[in-house]
């Protein structure tokens, strides 16, 4: 029970400052402060990396959240350029075998 607190205590440390960076990065976001934002994305970045290797959150999980604001930053900095849709490509199409003929 006595490592269980030591533990628990260790991890909400981690996971509040994860929360701290995060809420900040969301806020220069937000408002528009995205030179600022990226120079606090390493800082994210690293938090969101120690999580992980603390087991506190999946490495895929992290990845994908590391994506995604990565992903904000650049969308911000294009603001003139509407992004085209892209189309998915079109699966070819399966060549069917000639039906064999059952003897009787």
């Amino acid at each position: 029970m006595r490592q269980t607190v030591r533990k628990s205590q260790r991890n909400t440390i981690t996971k509040k400052a994860l929360k701290e960076v995060l809420k900040s990065f969301m806020t220069l976001v937000e408002d528009g402060k995205i030179a600022e934002a990226t120079k606090l994305m390493p800082t994210l970045q690293k938090k969101v990396d120690l999580a992980v290797k603390k087991n506190l959150m999946h490495a895929n999980r992290a990845a994908r959240q590391k994506s995604r604001y990565a992903k904000m930053i650049s969308s911000e900095t294009k603001t003139a350029a509407p992004a085209k849709k892209a189309t998915p490509a079109k699966k070819p199409a399966a060549k069917k075998a000639p039906a064999k003929k059952v003897a009787k």
